[in-house]
């Protein structure tokens, strides 16, 4: 297979096109690096950089690179915070990339394309765990975005006959096996390795916001996924797309959820270090509760998570943050 990786130079994207490497793909990466690493990037893809918003970009990426079979769409803006603060910024990286994007794979007739979703479609869960038919009601800009480019897909199928698999997944963690590659952004937002940087020394302590749900131990659960077992589920989706399967949406998680207390007791374990955590008051939106119901995606495209234990997850993470505290500054 020939793919072309849109944001392959970031957490998720970096490490998909480790896989898809390793699995024999031919691999073209465009990034514009607003937050991606250079030294994520597989030395065997082939590497371009440019931006989505830019038509004259991407059509000279699809005018070179021929008989591409597919497309892996992670480029976008995607901190919640942010998103608050700066709609409009995520409304034009977000919405405005894709629909130039979608301009061109029409006009170079390119009829498959994968989608990095998020759970963030679904907003305040009415049960869970969640499923894929379950009312989408975004509580953030975010999430309102990456619910809009779906719909643009969906649209641009009726339209044009591109067909699409959009990958809702959950809390993404972990890093590549070899530890080459991990997860590096700045500033940091996600819980793992926020405690990891705890245990290497370069943030004092880990915040726990609120301890008063109504959970086991108080605080809030989570659904965690490993970055690779992502990454093989991007692959599947591709798979199952030029093998001829019609546009879908799947949820992506373990189905088993963890607390906040229960993530940092096993990094304490894991990592031996004793790390500093304090308990604060609630964060407004965040929900008790969040865990996925990945059977579909497990039953149509035969994904099946191999990094499912919570301290294999952060074992992995661990070797690379103990090696790489600042991220892609430490070689």
């Amino acid at each position: 297979m020939k793919i072309l990786v849109l944001g392959g130079a970031g957490y998720i994207g970096s490490h998909t096109v480790y896989s898809l490497i390793e699995q024999g793909s031919e691999v073209v990466v465009f990034d514009n690096f607003e937050t991606g690493h250079i030294e994520a990037v597989h030395p065997e893809a082939k590497l371009y950089k440019g931006d989505l918003r830019n038509r004259a970009e991407i059509d000279e990426v699809l005018d070179k690179e021929k008989n591409i079979d597919a497309v892996i769409h992670f480029a976008a803006n995607s901190l919640v915070g942010e998103s608050m603060i700066k709609p409009l910024k995520y409304y034009d990286n977000n919405l405005c990339g894709t629909k130039v994007l979608l301009e061109s794979l029409v006009e170079h007739g390119i009829k498959n394309i994968v989608f990095s979703s998020t759970a963030a479609t679904y907003g305040e869960p009415l049960h869970t765990p969640i499923l894929e038919d379950d009312p989408t009601n975004p509580t953030n800009c975010y999430g309102e975005t990456k619910k809009a480019m779906e719909r643009m897909f969906y649209w641009t199928e009726i339209a044009y006959g591109l067909k699409y698999v959009s990958l809702r997944y959950f809390n993404a963690c972990g890093a590549h096996i070899s530890g080459k590659i991990g997860e590096a952004h700045n500033p940091e937002t996600h819980l793992i390795p926020i405690i990891l940087q705890a245990a290497n020394g370069t943030r004092d302590h880990i915040s726990i916001f609120g301890t008063d749900y109504n959970t086991p131990d108080g605080t809030c659960i989570r659904d965690y996924i490993h970055v690779t077992d992502l990454a093989q589920a991007h692959i599947l989706a591709v798979k199952y797309l030029l093998d001829g399967g019609k546009s879908d949406i799947f949820n992506l998680g373990n189905g088993v959820g963890f607390s906040v207390k229960e993530v940092i007791e096993t990094a304490r374990k894991v990592t031996g270090k004793e790390i500093k955590a304090i308990e604060e008051a609630r964060r407004a939106g965040d929900p008790a509760v969040l865990i996925a119901s990945s059977d579909k995606a497990k039953k149509i495209l035969g994904w099946k998570p191999e990094y499912d234990d919570l301290s294999t997850i952060i074992k992995t993470a661990w070797k690379w943050h103990s090696t790489h505290p600042d991220g892609y500054a430490t070689k």
